[in-house]
């Protein structure tokens, strides 16, 4: 779990690269782990299939502190940056396309919300890593080489804010179950674009009343965890109406790849494992 949540902040730093003026649909710019060893460098960059030349950005594990350290326990995030990500441009009003490998703990969807509050879009994203880990770090990353590439600063209160987005989801995701807690954030992104709450009490109304509606039990101490976030996010400068743009064609892309030939060759092979292993369970028992 410790290095879940150090991917996830590399693959947000990481991403806002991609969607500057000066970039152009294609432009490729990657992130590594500051500990990755030589051999798993090359193993990630042959995943990524990326140019020998391509634009790296390295992340460290302080940087992973830096961002994370507020939101859950230095043990937690651990000692060493391996998390890594590739951020390809994509064509303006396309939206985010984000895949994972080896990532246990945050999900795609829980990248793109997280990567919307940071005022990312229109980027295909990859975040993998060496071996299994959180993600978290993936996030710190994406952030970071935006920074660096275009150097336009992202207020150090919209870094944070999506840090503890992805975090709060991800840990309410344990309780609620992942799906669940990616379409409660949406549903209360969706809200407080649509109704401008002011106050704290105004926000829990909306998180108690979508809540409801998506039939999801929630502990006080969740919903005033909530609340705080979402305060902290209607103080910043975030277009609501580009967040929601981009989660939306997040989704069609997913539901697009779903209903494929592709998408239905994917879930039939994850079908045909699982029935192996139960036949060879079985087998056992003959």
């Amino acid at each position: 779990m410790k290095k879940l949540l150090s991917l996830l902040g590399i693959a947000i730093f990481s991403l806002g690269t991609v969607v500057s003026a000066d970039s152009a649909p294609g432009d490729v710019i990657v992130t590594l782990g500051e500990n990755l060893t030589p051999a798993q460098k090359e193993q990630l960059l042959e995943e990524m299939d990326v140019p020998a030349e391509v634009e790296t950005i390295t992340v460290s594990n302080a940087e992973e502190h830096q961002y994370l350290g507020d939101y859950i326990p230095k043990a937690q995030i651990g000692t060493k940056a391996l998390s890594s990500s590739k951020i390809t441009t994509a064509e303006s009003g396309s939206g985010l396309n984000v895949e994972t490998k080896n990532i246990t703990w945050v999900s795609k969807e829980m990248y793109t919300n997280a990567l919307t509050t940071a005022s990312v879009k229109d980027a295909d994203i990859y975040i993998t890593a060496p071996s299994n880990v959180s993600g978290t770090a993936a996030l710190t990353g994406i952030i970071k080489a935006y920074e660096t590439t275009t150097g336009e600063a992202i207020p150090e209160e919209q870094k944070q804010v999506a840090n503890e987005e992805m975090v709060t989801t991800a840990q309410l995701g344990e309780d609620i179950g992942q799906e669940e807690a990616t379409n409660l954030i949406e549903r209360i992104k969706e809200e407080v674009a649509a109704q401008n709450p002011q106050t704290v009490q105004e926000i829990q109304v909306i998180i108690n009343n979508i809540s409801n509606e998506l039939n999801i039990t929630l502990t006080d101490a969740q919903v005033d965890q909530l609340a705080s976030l979402f305060d902290k996010m209607k103080d910043l400068n975030i277009n609501w109406d580009q967040v929601n743009s981009q989660i939306d064609k997040a989704k069609e892309q997913w539901d697009s790849f779903k209903s494929s030939e592709e998408g239905q060759g994917f879930f039939q092979s994850i079908i045909d494992f699982l029935q192996s292993i139960v036949d060879g369970i079985a087998g056992l028992f003959k």
